[in-house]
């Protein structure tokens, strides 16, 4: 199973398009579990996710989290703001998928 987080600034906005990323993955008949997290609670799962991507009002956490999560070979990106604005679960997933491609 592939575990993408999202991280936000308290794990609630990105709520919603965990929601419509779930449906995505059930649509697709995917493998996957999507998880929205509050950027304090990050550390907690660095060894238990496969790709990470921050929306974009954090996008000032993504240099130290690719440190981070980068030394476990984990991918991490920021969310496109006009798929998280329109919360496209659809476009949101095909780019975990994709970064996760990339690593493999």
């Amino acid at each position: 199973m592939k575990k993408i987080m999202l991280i936000c600034s308290a794990g609630m906005s990105s709520s919603l398009l965990v929601q419509k990323m779930q449906e995505e993955i059930a649509l697709q008949k995917l493998d996957a579990e999507v998880l929205a997290v509050a950027e304090a609670d990050v550390s907690k799962y660095v060894s238990e996710v496969d790709v990470v991507l921050l929306a974009p009002q954090v996008r000032f956490l993504a240099k130290g989290l690719k440190r981070k999560f980068g030394s476990r070979e984990i991918p991490v990106e920021i969310i496109d703001a006009i798929d998280y604005g329109t919360m496209d679960g659809k476009n949101v997933l095909n780019q975990a998928y994709a970064m996760m491609e990339e690593r493999d």
